[in-house]
């Protein structure tokens, strides 16, 4: 991510020694700044309706109840907003990224959890009942210790990882490692990354692939849930969502130099995908404190 250093690197209270780091805490307000870290993070809420979620582009109102888990160096936080509440419960569960070794998450029984950390790039929202099924679980470990207390994190990750209804959150991404070592969509990825200011056809890409358009389209339709146009889209406004909060450049250039030759065509497709205008967008990035 360009820019990075824009927003608070939060330094882990994580030793080399440890497994997993619990905080467990009640509170009536969140003042941390948005921050990003190497480690992985689980954050679960409760009583925190009207609160507002940052992951990544990514902004929303939480409801009552709400399990994320955000991915290495993905800049995130969480905000008052218009939560009322006073008794925000709070647990967020951190540990490294190279606590599960390679060789350890390329087992049969890890795969599951393996393609979680993957997707957990973009950062994942699992559904408020997985959500309510887990919280008496993970209330609880602050209260374990040594073995069961490992054990236990790595059963709650692994019922997260074959839960229903997950949910990506930001359309950008910081580092791309592995897209379920799938080599052709890493290919693709790298290919759209770099090119993507640019205009790319759908022959295009399949080329790049060594793929016919037919069978290309619904390739990228079984790896990602969506055609290459609305591939292509997601990646070029995640860029410009980016740029909004981060340079003093108008709309209009933003669309330009994010690959939309239209500004009318690009703000429609933000609106779609962002469920807001892109001055509406920036706008409300400006509000947060994402800076130390």
């Amino acid at each position: 991510m360009k820019n990075i250093t824009k927003f608070h690197r939060e330094i882990t209270p994580l030793s080399k020694g440890d497994s997993f780091l619990v905080f467990d805490r009640v509170k009536d307000n969140f003042d941390f700044p948005i921050h990003y870290h190497p480690e992985f993070e689980i954050n679960f809420i409760k009583n925190g309706k009207g609160v507002r979620r940052i992951v990544g582009d990514h902004i929303e109102e939480i409801d009552d109840v709400e399990l994320v888990l955000v991915g290495p160096n993905l800049y995130h936080g969480w905000e008052l907003n218009n939560c009322k509440n006073k008794k925000i419960h709070e647990i967020t569960i951190q540990f490294h990224n190279d606590l599960f070794e390679e060789a350890l998450l390329n087992r049969r029984i890890m795969s599951s959890i393996k393609e979680m950390f993957n997707r957990s790039i973009h950062g994942i929202l699992f559904s408020k009942k997985t959500a309510n099924d887990l919280h008496e679980r993970i209330s609880k470990l602050s209260r374990l210790d040594g073995m069961d207390y490992f054990l236990e994190i790595v059963s709650i990750l692994q019922d997260m990882a074959n839960s229903r209804n997950q949910r990506l959150l930001s359309t950008y991404t910081i580092d791309y490692d592995k897209f379920e070592d799938d080599d052709k969509m890493k290919l693709i990825y790298e290919y759209v990354q770099k090119n993507f200011a640019e205009k790319i056809t759908l022959d295009d890409a399949s080329e790049v692939a060594l793929m016919s358009p037919v069978s290309f389209n619904r390739f990228i339709k079984k790896r990602t849930g969506k055609t290459f146009v609305n591939y292509l889209n997601d990646i070029r406004i995640g860029y410009a969502a980016r740029w909004l909060v981060e340079k003093d450049l108008s709309i209009s250039e933003i669309a330009f130099k994010s690959g939309f030759n239209n500004i009318a065509n690009f703000n429609r497709i933000f609106k779609s995908i962002k469920k807001t205008t892109p001055s509406q967008y920036r706008e409300e990035f400006y509000g947060m404190k994402r800076f130390l």
